[in-house]
């Protein structure tokens, strides 16, 4: 099936292209950005070498959605979707941390509880929680934002001001707007039978010096879901959580030897392995935004990205 992994597009007044792990961002005139949802996958803060059918237009459309739902709380960087897997919004200046935000001892949170730690991020955990567990308040644990695509590392709030990465007036307002939209991420998610258990989002500052949302939000490959229905019998039973996100690739990835460390081999993908992730990924829409998928036509993906918006571009 024909996925998009890579962009190579030169629109009218370009002046840069950054090309992260899954997006692809066009600087038009340093005003607005285009930002290219490709169907490339990562995990472990490794690109897996085949792309997934319908990967970028389900991840686009889910944050583009979530962007809408939110904007009357937090306002976001974007202006429009030409394209199913494109959106495009004003240039900011991105803050250089992560700002992850946990409701459940899940994840990294839990390996670390695991090993005996009881403060992660400068911030403590409460004793006696097993895997999965909801904390009494969601806790934020921010990350430096990684160069290069190596590994975003933990760091505290209190770090974050003594080496001037963010100022405190400034972090004030993105733990603020972090809580308020895990707040309505959670109440959105309960609607659809869903547990937000953690998540992260991005911001950045527009030319006029506004605080705004940027990048994606609430999708598979930025938070993790749970099932509600069942979540606390399977909790008083000690067993797995039913998830949605993309963690059942990272699963597969370890129990076929892959864990991103030096040496290990990416195991091969398989077209019935790559399907089947790209019905996952399906799923994971469908229930997360509690609509049917509308597969785009994917004959020519960039020669319809291109063409819709180059139309945008005119259009302004």
């Amino acid at each position: 099936m024909n996925t998009i992994t890579t962009t190579n597009f030169n629109f009218p007044n370009q002046k840069s292209v950054y090309r992260g792990k899954v997006r692809e961002v066009y600087n038009i005139n340093d005003e607005l950005l285009v930002m290219v949802a490709t169907d490339r996958l990562s995990a472990f803060d490794v690109v897996l070498p085949k792309g997934i059918p319908y990967k970028g237009q389900i991840l686009n459309q889910i944050a583009t959605k979530f962007m809408e739902l939110t904007s009357d709380i937090v306002p976001n960087w974007l202006i429009a979707t030409p394209d199913p897997n494109v959106a495009v919004g004003h240039l900011c200046e991105p803050f250089k941390v992560e700002m992850v935000i946990r409701g459940y001892l899940s994840g990294h949170a839990a390996r670390e509880y695991a090993l005996g730690k009881r403060t992660i991020c400068g911030v403590t955990m409460e004793e006696g929680l097993k895997e999965n567990d909801k904390f009494k308040t969601p806790i934020i644990t921010p990350t430096t934002k990684a160069d290069n695509g190596s590994h975003d590392e933990d760091i505290s709030r209190e770090a974050i001001l003594s080496n001037g990465i963010v100022s405190e007036e400034d972090y004030l307002v993105l733990e603020q707007y972090t809580r308020a939209l895990y707040q309505r991420g959670t109440e959105i998610a309960a609607n659809r039978g869903l547990i937000l258990v953690d998540t992260k989002y991005e911001f950045g500052k527009t030319k006029e010096g506004k605080i705004v949302l940027i990048d994606e939000i609430h999708t598979p490959d930025s938070s993790r879901y749970f099932y509600a229905d069942g979540y606390q019998e399977r909790q008083d039973r000690g067993q797995e959580q039913k998830q949605l996100s993309k963690e059942f690739v990272r699963r597969w990835l370890i129990e076929n030897g892959f864990q991103g460390k030096d040496g290990q081999q990416i195991p091969n993908m398989t077209d019935e392995y790559i399907e089947s992730v790209s019905e996952r990924y399906i799923e994971l829409y469908e229930n997360i935004l509690g609509e049917k998928f509308v597969k785009a036509d994917i004959s020519d993906i960039n020669e319809r990205i291109e063409k819709n918006v180059l139309s945008f571009l005119r259009s302004l």
